[in-house]
């Protein structure tokens, strides 16, 4: 996924650029996306979902990976995706407001905790400003038109 590439994560707030953290921008920002649907009263597509899977599958595959280590990974990985989408808004009504869960960026990303706080603020602004940015853009192209948003 582009966005967690943006060079925004890695020079401004200094996340390191390892696959791990990409994997949790990815999953955060999949993350936003259901939250998203869910509060619109829509359903997420599987197919989506299983795209983003088969691209982290076919990614561990090239880096040479064995059947097994891969299966151990997606396992993990799966577990890491729902517990970030089931704990990242500590809003669970349905209207348009969001708020993130701190505690659940402190466990991806601990050392935003250990730098400056602007590093956590510049984060947590990131993340109110996308949620923001794709509710306003209709469901049937949100994830494509998500790569648009600039910060």
């Amino acid at each position: 996924m582009t966005l967690s590439r943006n060079l925004f994560f890695y020079k401004k707030i200094g996340l390191s650029d390892t696959f791990e953290t990409r994997i949790y921008l990815m999953f955060i920002h999949f993350s936003i996306f259901m939250i998203i649907y869910k509060k619109k009263g829509f359903k997420f597509s599987q197919k989506s979902y299983d795209i983003l899977f088969y691209n982290i599958e076919y990614n561990l595959r090239e880096t040479g990976l064995g059947d097994v280590t891969v299966n151990k990974k997606m396992k993990e990985f799966n577990k890491i995706l729902y517990d970030i989408l089931l704990k990242i808004d500590l809003k669970k009504d349905y209207d348009k407001s969001f708020q993130i869960n701190k505690d659940v960026i402190k466990k991806y990303f601990n050392h935003l905790y250990m730098q400056e706080n602007s590093s956590l603020s510049l984060f947590d602004d990131y993340i109110m400003n996308f949620f923001n940015f794709c509710f306003e853009l209709p469901l049937d192209n949100m994830i494509e038109k998500s790569i648009n948003f600039k910060k």
